[in-house]
């Protein structure tokens, strides 16, 4: 990655691109637009952080019922159980890191790893630093070819860089590129998918788009499909104009899908259904 005049400037420029930045503009403008969101704000936020768990958990094996997730609370059971128990962790302390992101997202994104593999059976040694060569990697429903560690330690450096220089790209833009990018590297030996997506959440925060994280792109990638995930993250990393154009409007997708379901959180809750 270059760190040249605002690379990702040109991804918003792609056929397609601009529409999905636009329509996502649209559908997070109608969630904070709702009356119910002017009282009962952290009501949505918090409903959306669960199902945005979910919708995460479930693209790396634990497809639960939203009800069972709700209603669990010993997450150490078994495989399944303690995805899902990752992802909530996550998703809690995502909000806890969007002041460190800007600065060092490298930082950001090994404590994110070691909240997600904390208590998973994951190896001390192994947790919270990017994979050294040899080691392997342990990424459930994802078989892209994995890079080698030095490529991984070089890529991840540059989008760092690209992170806290900032820039003039679409927030929807930068979070598909450090979502797809980690997912395209997995530079942890476990946990790379709920890393990767718990990133793209906190890109969304962080650059103003969903200050109040109630558009949870998880949703509706849990939505879309482990096949369409995986079909357009083949198109990221073929980093054919065509392939990123397919993946950033799969995420524009994903946000929109994710401000769908709170939007109907709010209309729930304005009914007194919820």
């Amino acid at each position: 990655m270059s760190t040249t005049a605002d690379p990702l400037a040109a991804l918003g420029a792609l056929p397609g691109v601009p529409e999905a930045v636009d329509s996502v503009r649209k559908a997070v403008d109608r969630v904070y637009g709702h009356r119910v969101m002017r009282r009962r704000s952290n009501e949505i936020t918090a409903e959306a952080a669960l199902r945005g768990a979910r919708g995460s958990a479930s693209l790396s094996g634990a497809d639960w019922a939203l009800e069972e997730v709700r209603r669990r609370t010993d997450f150490s059971i078994d495989a399944e159980s303690r995805t899902v128990g990752a992802a909530l962790r996550l998703t809690a302390e995502a909000g806890q890191l969007l002041s460190i992101w800007r600065q060092s997202p490298l930082r950001v994104l090994a404590r994110l790893h070691l909240v997600a593999a904390g208590g998973a059976g994951v190896s001390d040694e192994l947790v919270g630093r990017p994979r050294l060569a040899g080691e392997p990697v342990d990424e459930p429903l994802v078989e892209l070819p994995l890079p080698g560690a030095d490529e991984v330690a070089g890529r991840l450096e540059g989008l760092s860089e690209l992170i806290i220089a900032g820039g003039s790209a679409p927030a929807l833009v930068t979070a598909a590129v450090v979502h797809g990018e980690l997912m395209a590297l997995r530079p942890f030996g476990s946990h790379n998918g709920l890393v990767a997506r718990t990133a793209e959440r906190i890109v969304l925060i962080s650059s103003g788009l969903d200050p109040k994280s109630v558009c949870p792109a998880e949703v509706g990638h849990g939505e879309l499909g482990r096949a369409a995930y995986v079909a357009a993250l083949d198109g990221y990393v073929s980093g054919t104009p065509e392939g990123m154009a397919s993946w950033i409007t799969h995420c524009g997708r994903a946000v929109e899908l994710g401000a769908r379901e709170s939007t109907a959180v709010c209309e729930a809750l304005q009914r007194g259904a919820a």
